[in-house]
């Protein structure tokens, strides 16, 4: 029994960790099955955190903070489609400005709003009268059941108590795997992002459907942040993002630029990340395994699996190449 409480543990855990994955794993598909590589993920998923936090705190809803961050992802989407859709520059490049500009400018806005070092104020402070924190959602009975045997773990611990971007996050998965395979706009999307040309000479603008693409990305990566900010730690962080743009990029190419492959890679990330957080302090024989290694560990061996064991992933054929009409 205890360990199957602890796998459910592990799970609980690991859907936690891979929501903004998810989120921003999806962000980029949208992107990138246009044409467009959107290494900029890091910054929209921090900018988007920033932006939530702030907004949550002064207005004191987290709900207008879910509106401001992803008002701002969209923004900073759409900044990088003026740099490489309308002006042709290289994609790698504004992605990376846009990652350096995000962390910067967080961290001097933060420090300069709420002077506590980048930081902003606690979601949650009671003193002040502040909750703006989005509360998880518990469903109907599941206290009345948290100790029945395998149900009790698998309702009231696993299932319920999430918050609501949790739920949205899997709910995005299908739905984004309708709009794409299942829609005339998902398979104009993917005409673009494999043959641009044909796509333009059947009248259909290239560049309009690379900036809807953008938007979507920008939605879904505000998501991500603002789940990082206004739901898990209430409070934003310089840099808080550690990486998980980067990471959902990882997974999106793992899962070869498909909806379920995506969220495969990103819960087996979860799994990772969850079992080195239950692994502090572990010991082999009378020797301590360093704190930094069982940190590092989900990282490295993503690394190894997605090197290991990826296949080959064939990418849209025009992504990371600017569109120009063979007038011009």
């Amino acid at each position: 029994m205890d360990l199957f409480n602890n796998i459910i543990l592990i799970l609980d855990a690991t859907l936690r960790v891979s929501t903004p994955l998810i989120f921003a794993a999806l962000a980029g598909m949208f992107s990138e099955r246009s044409g467009v590589v959107n290494i900029a993920l890091e910054g929209k998923i921090l900018a988007s955190a920033f932006a939530g936090a702030a907004a949550a705190y002064i207005t004191n809803s987290p709900w207008m903070g879910l509106l401001a961050g992803v008002f701002v992802s969209v923004m900073f989407a759409m900044l990088h489609g003026f740099a490489t859709v309308t002006h042709r520059g290289d994609q790698v490049v504004s992605g990376m400005a846009i990652n350096i500009l995000a962390a910067g400018l967080t961290a001097s806005l933060g420090n300069f709003w709420f002077h506590q070092g980048g930081n902003t104020p606690n979601l949650v402070d009671s003193l002040n009268g502040i909750d703006a924190r989005f509360e998880p959602i518990v469903f109907p009975f599941a206290k009345a059941l948290e100790d029945v045997p395998v149900i009790g773990g698998l309702y009231s611990e696993l299932l319920s108590g999430h918050f609501l971007l949790v739920y949205l996050a899997l709910l995005a998965v299908p739905a984004s795997w309708f709009l794409l395979f299942r829609t005339r706009f998902g398979l104009r999307l993917r005409a673009v992002g494999e043959n641009p040309t044909a796509v333009d000479t059947a009248g259909i603008s290239v560049v309009r459907m690379r900036y809807m693409a953008l938007i979507i990305c920008g939605v879904l990566a505000g998501l991500a942040g603002v789940y990082l900010s206004v739901a898990v730690t209430a409070q934003f962080l310089p840099n808080m993002s550690a990486g998980k743009g980067y990471m959902a990029l990882a997974a999106l190419i793992f899962g070869k630029w498909r909806p379920r492959g995506a969220l495969l890679a990103c819960l087996m990330f979860g799994v990772l990340q969850a079992i080195a957080d239950r692994s502090q302090g572990a010991m082999i024989g009378a020797f301590e395994i360093p704190v930094q290694f069982i940190e590092a560990l989900p990282y490295i061996l993503t690394v190894v699996l997605l090197g290991g064991f990826i296949g080959t992933a064939v990418a849209p054929k025009a992504v990371g190449k600017p569109y120009v009409k063979e007038r011009e």
